[in-house]
């Protein structure tokens, strides 16, 4: 199966497509799940806004939405991300926006492999895991 990277109303140059595919792929691996089909898609603040209202009732703007296909221990779905919030976040953080667009990428595989981010120990061990695996690149 596989991880397919997509631009929908942005121009994303730094994105190295092998390399994600490959890291993200065996981030899956060692959460002992086996790579479905992924769909990560590149967008705006207003495509990704227009998203959150739609399908989840929110209207505020976030770095990134998971819709999760996932069945048993087969990791599928679409990560909706917000290039306007990844080098937003980037700048506020003091990262790159690679760094940051690595971080937002395995930050919503983890969401498809079942881990949570709402109560704060959640959010601690979702941290966690993804400074793990940002290490690990």
């Amino acid at each position: 199966m596989s991880i397919h990277l997509f631009q929908e109303d942005v121009s994303v140059s730094i994105i190295k497509e092998d390399f994600l595919s490959t890291w993200l792929s065996k981030t899956i691996d060692s959460e002992s799940k086996t790579l479905g089909e992924i769909n990560i898609i590149f967008c705006s603040d207003e495509y990704l806004l227009k998203l959150n209202q739609e399908h989840l009732d929110h209207d505020y703007f976030t770095d990134i939405l998971s819709f999760d296909y996932t069945e048993g221990d087969i990791i599928s779905g679409d990560l909706f991300i917000s290039w306007d919030r990844v080098q937003d976040n980037a700048s506020t953080v003091k990262v790159s926006d690679y760094d940051e667009l690595c971080r937002v990428c395995v930050h919503g595989v983890l969401h498809l492999c079942g881990y949570k981010d709402k109560a704060e120990k959640d959010k601690i061990l979702m941290t966690q895991k993804e400074d793990f695996y940002l290490n690990l690149r």
